[in-house]
């Protein structure tokens, strides 16, 4: 016997082998006329809170899979980003995944619930169309003060300190790039917009602002939205 079929395989390896053993090849579905295949996408559903249980974090799951393809087609590239959802959006974690990254099958799905379903009033930030409307009223927000807005809610719950927000949203290249305190007239000015939601937008004494979401307030994630690169 060869000392090379003693050697342990990777548990990848192992496991698709293992699957190629026991089942027949499935032959590939018919793809449409002019198109090829370029890829996939393998949507996750798992809070961070729930990879802690396990034992793991987001991050650790990315690297462990992005390891697994490396062995499986090294010439594979990938690229992976947090999905946004609703605080306490309901529904199976993988379903709120797909409709948060703009899946279309989910997207559509979402666009065949009733009006009646849908909270009337409070405040509508669409980021897809870069518009916020107060208690059904358009909200006149400036550019900076939508990208304030949007910068925020893309973070939902975590608090941004003003140098980020100064580094993140004006360039070094603006004329009129603010002092981190200048952040807080920005702030303000975006507040009176909001009306009587102003406090959706908090002060973290000593560090800088925060997203919070009420239970009238909707978030409308269109195509294209950018979500947090963290992996």
């Amino acid at each position: 016997m060869s000392n090379t079929a003693l050697l342990p395989q990777p548990t990848a390896h192992r496991h698709l082998r293992a699957v190629e053993d026991l089942a027949p090849p499935t032959p590939a579905p018919a793809l449409p006329a002019g198109t090829a295949p370029r890829g996939f996408a393998l949507y996750v559903g798992i809070d961070e809170a729930k990879a802690v249980a396990d034992g793991v974090s987001l991050s650790t799951i990315v690297e462990a899979l992005r390891r697994t393809l490396g062995e499986l087609a090294p010439h594979a590239e990938t690229y992976a980003t947090v999905a946004l959802a609703p605080a306490g959006a309901g529904g199976r974690d993988v379903d709120v995944v797909r409709l948060a990254l703009h899946e279309p099958s989910a997207v559509a799905r979402s666009k065949q619930e009733p009006a009646e379903d849908r909270t009337p009033g409070g405040v509508t930030v669409d980021i897809s169309r870069r518009r916020v409307h107060v208690d059904g009223e358009a909200a006149a927000l400036t550019f900076k003060e939508f990208e304030l807005l949007q910068y925020l809610v893309l973070r939902e719950g975590r608090t941004i300190e003003r140098t980020e927000l100064v580094s993140s949203l004006w360039s070094s290249s603006d004329e009129e790039a603010p002092g981190e305190r200048t952040i807080d007239v920005h702030v303000r000015r975006l507040r009176a917009k909001l009306g009587r939601y102003e406090d959706i937008v908090r002060t973290v004494r000593g560090s800088g602002y925060r997203f919070d979401r009420h239970a009238d307030v909707e978030i409308h994630f269109g195509h294209g939205t950018p979500s947090p690169d963290r992996f």
